[in-house]
């Protein structure tokens, strides 16, 4: 939200793999354009978490986020956020934003470091590190500025345990009531726990932004 809220008045945005638009009410002082590939019904193959109902109607480009109909250098700004987990090769999205964005455009990238399967079967590949940004966002030509982990290892590990006990209900463990009691007990450890963060080894994942400083090719 302060990132998108930063940036000028009637810039023009595009919102790659902008699903059920999450992001458009942010974007009102922009020229804002949406992007999917729009195959996501909700249900998807049925296994991992899906979302039931799903629906990408108001989408204004359907199309590969690697092959967007529009022309180089015609955004000033790109938002793609929980999509690169979703992409079966992820950096030629990586290239095709270095194509549309205008010199000194700015790229908001969010994706998980740590995430469960989800929107299965469209969902390839989680762990995308500070390194994975730092490698290959400067040999498309852009130079991070902003590179934020979203909470550590210890936040992670105090996701999962919350849902420990609903996730046991779920596939049948006839021992689910002592899993909601490790997520009481977890609970106030990690109330009472000190020390200092964890985001070298996890993280839920990376808030990047990036400036397009040159062309490539």
């Amino acid at each position: 939200k302060k990132t998108l809220a930063s940036l000028p008045a009637g810039f023009r945005i595009l919102d790659a793999g902008a699903g059920e638009l999450r992001n458009r009410p942010l974007c009102h002082h922009l020229v804002y354009v949406s992007q999917d590939f729009c195959q996501y019904d909700g249900g998807g193959d049925g296994k991992g978490l899906q979302m039931g109902n799903w629906d990408t109607s108001r989408i204004d480009l359907e199309c590969d986020i690697a092959a967007i109909p529009e022309p180089a250098g015609s955004f000033d700004a790109i938002l793609c956020s929980e999509v690169l987990e979703h992409l079966p090769d992820p950096t030629r999205a990586l290239d095709e934003f270095a194509r549309l964005l205008k010199p000194g455009g700015k790229l908001i990238l969010t994706a998980p470091f740590s995430s469960l399967v989800h929107f299965a079967p469209y969902h390839y590949c989680p762990g995308f590190s500070r390194y994975w940004y730092e490698y290959h966002l400067p040999q498309r030509g852009f130079k991070i500025r902003e590179l934020i982990p979203n909470g550590d290892w210890f936040a992670f590990c105090q996701q999962e345990l919350m849902r420990l006990g609903s996730m046991a209900r779920h596939y049948g463990d006839w021992s689910w009531p002592l899993a909601y009691g490790l997520g009481i007990l977890g609970a106030f450890y990690f109330k009472l726990r000190g020390g200092r963060r964890a985001d070298d080894l996890a993280c839920f994942g990376w808030h990047c932004v990036a400036i397009k400083v040159k062309e490539i090719g």
